[in-house]
């Protein structure tokens, strides 16, 4: 019904991920494979198609209206997926996820107050931060039991009066953690006790694999919901992330005043017609698609642990409950950082996300997209294999 392992020319398309990638990582082979930024290389639904079809075919493309549908579908689809019953008013659209960050950081703070991050983290809270003239206080995760834990006596410790915001990943990037329900409220009493504003960041909320569920924060910790602002988006779950819509969900009014009102003082009231046309489509229409890319992506998930490990001896790839951002550390091969990234390079021809962009933690960590059909997935793992084989041969 869904064929994942159909293989898409995306090169020359305009694609951020192929189009990108010499000029960013300096690999111009003609054959390089990108494993790099968090975007699939999958047709997204089929119902996601037929409505923008559906529009390209009228030919009138104005002025996105009232986004009331579009509102009610995500409240439909978190009460289904997650069981999380949202007020369709408690929704303000922002053009994706990392401009809403900026948007509740000016909402929010003032320039020089701090934000807590819990690193190695998505490389995008490190660059949207300081770009708004506040302050990162990092907190470095610790790894226990081959998962991310978070260390709240050293948040305690490092709280100074100018920390005001806490950006939650849950699930974890580049991790792949899925907090549990106690986590999640022992994090949350620690805001209400500190007058911290929490952020959670739950765009990969609906990419769990089996074994593991995800719990909103709302869910987990009601009694801190105002003081909490969740984003959530389609556009990770079914590759639409050229649509540039996310969300960001609070039941304080006046939290949403105040985000409300720097979204219309940067002239962001109105919305890019075809991306909430195709995210609603996608939130109304996708269940069966992402029913089936589940288990097809944590096929390939254990395919590449197994392969990586057996190619670069010492490797290690943690044990991801969520995404398709395969997190590998390298230290145990005994190789200086820069020698394995050159050999997956120069070798493999492979540009993956280099792990120091993740902040503290990430140094001899590389991290690896496999959310591409097979054929590509198969081709990677077969030249990885060949860029480490002197290790496996002792040599």
């Amino acid at each position: 019904m869904f064929d994942f392992d159909r293989v898409i020319k995306r090169l020359g398309t305009h694609a951020t991920k192929w189009d990108n990638m010499a000029r960013l990582s300096g690999i111009t082979a003609a054959d390089a494979i990108p494993m790099w930024v968090a975007d699939m290389d999958f047709a997204a639904p089929a119902g996601v198609t037929a409505a923008l079809k559906e529009e390209v075919e009228r030919g009138t493309h104005g002025y996105y209206a009232d986004t009331g549908s579009w509102a009610a579908a995500l409240a439909g689809w978190m009460a289904r997926r997650h069981n999380l019953r949202i007020d369709p008013a408690w929704v303000s659209p922002t053009p994706g996820i990392v401009s809403g960050l900026g948007l509740i950081l000016q909402a929010v703070t003032e320039p020089g107050d701090e934000v807590v991050l819990f690193p190695p983290v998505y490389h995008a809270f490190r660059r949207i931060i300081p770009a708004n003239d506040r302050r990162i206080l990092d907190v470095q995760l610790v790894e226990t039991n081959g998962r991310y834990a978070m260390d709240l006596d050293l948040l305690r410790a490092k709280l100074t009066p100018r920390t005001k915001v806490v950006f939650l990943c849950s699930p974890h990037n580049p991790g792949g953690t899925v907090w549990s329900p106690a986590e999640l409220r022992a994090l949350a009493t620690f805001c209400a006790d500190h007058d911290l504003i929490l952020v959670s960041d739950e765009i990969h909320c609906d990419l769990v694999f089996s074994g593991a569920k995800h719990t909103p924060t709302l869910t987990a910790a009601p009694e801190i919901a105002d003081r909490l602002i969740t984003c959530v988006a389609a556009t990770k779950t079914f590759n639409l992330a050229g649509a540039h819509v996310g969300a960001c969900v609070t039941s304080n009014p006046a939290l949403k005043k105040k985000l409300d009102a720097r979204i219309g003082a940067c002239g962001l009231s109105s919305y890019n017609g075809f991306g909430m046309l195709a995210t609603e489509a996608a939130w109304r229409t996708g269940e069966a698609w992402l029913d089936a890319l589940l288990p097809y992506l944590e096929g390939s998930r254990d395919l590449f642990d197994k392969r990586i490990e057996a190619a670069a001896p010492g490797a290690r790839s943690m044990r991801l409950d969520s995404t398709y951002l395969a997190w590998v550390d390298f230290s145990g091969t005994g190789l200086a950082a820069a020698d394995v990234a050159a050999r997956v390079a120069e070798r493999a021809r492979i540009y993956a996300s280099p792990g120091p962009q993740f902040g503290p933690g990430g140094d001899t960590w590389l991290r690896f997209n496999f959310a591409t059909p097979r054929p590509i997935l198969n081709e990677a793992l077969a030249r990885l294999d060949d860029a480490f084989q002197d290790l496996r041969a002792g040599k």
